[in-house]
């Protein structure tokens, strides 16, 4: 009895973690997804990455949920997707090992899609989140009203061994996404470093873009700066001093891919270390 049950909390949190992972982009703004890696810049041969993931209102602290990893994508120098190993998921983050047994730079991601619908049933105001392919057959006959969103996100983070590399930091097409200009394991405190925001792999034109130092927790201030796109979806950022940094944008608009969706929200948020 006592397994029987601990499987069913088990299957619980999980769709309660994937239902969280989805709505974020349409909750409070204090919630932010991250990746936080334990080094961005690496040396030597066989080097390691471990990764923690979360999601808090403190940046880089945990203190509120973790962020699921089914959707984790580590790409190698060479373009190739690779395996992450050591993965778990506790109460506060999930976190990952990523052995960088090629030179160059990696891009590591937790990409999510899903669906967020409203609607009723007999008058009552009843909404739901979940996976695209599940929303036939969750919404019920009868729904009244029916709303559908189609959610995209992409959080991801870099690590580069030995000198930087840029294929793998080519862009899918889809989704908000980040090309860099300024190589993303380069960025040194002081300087400006250059970006291009893309949507669809298409620049992504006047998009509001939020940089914050982490440490939140540690500073009565949010420190935060925010930056538009122009035209060609390009943008810079000046790094105010040394540590991680996490930046965010989102767009909504109304290309879905899904008949029944209405409005596509697309989600891009990356970690940032900044060299002295």
């Amino acid at each position: 009895m006592t397994f029987s049950l601990q499987r069913i909390a088990g299957k619980s949190m999980k769709i309660a973690a994937l239902a969280l992972a989805i709505s974020l982009p349409l909750s409070a703004h204090a919630h932010r997804q991250w990746l936080l890696p334990s080094a961005t810049v690496l040396s030597g041969n066989e080097a390691w990455v471990t990764v923690d993931a979360a999601v808090s209102n403190d940046l880089f602290y945990f203190e509120h949920f973790p962020l699921r990893l089914d959707g984790l994508q580590v790409t190698a120098p060479d373009g190739k997707f690779v395996q992450a190993a050591n993965a778990f998921t506790g109460k506060y983050r999930s976190s990952f090992d990523v052995q960088l047994s090629q030179q160059g730079t990696y891009k590591i991601a937790v990409v999510n899609n899903g669906v967020f619908a409203s609607y009723k049933v007999d008058g009552q105001q009843k909404r739901w989140r979940g996976a695209a392919d599940a929303l036939a057959k969750e919404i019920p006959a009868n729904a009244q009203d029916l709303k559908v969103t189609q959610m995209n996100s992409r959080v991801e983070t870099f690590a580069t061994a030995g000198k930087p590399t840029r294929t793998a930091l080519t862009v899918s097409g889809t989704g908000l996404e980040l090309q860099p200009i300024t190589h993303p394991t380069d960025l040194v405190a002081g300087d400006a470093a250059n970006f291009q925001l893309l949507l669809d792999g298409k620049p992504a034109a006047n998009v509001e873009v939020e940089v914050v130092p982490g440490g939140i927790r540690y500073r009565d201030k949010l420190l935060d700066t925010k930056v538009k796109t122009d035209a060609e979806g390009k943008f810079s950022v000046k790094w105010g001093g040394p540590g991680m940094y996490w930046l965010e944008a989102s767009v909504s608009d109304q290309k879905t891919t899904l008949p029944q969706a209405g409005q596509r929200r697309a989600t891009y948020i990356a970690t940032l270390e900044v060299l002295p």
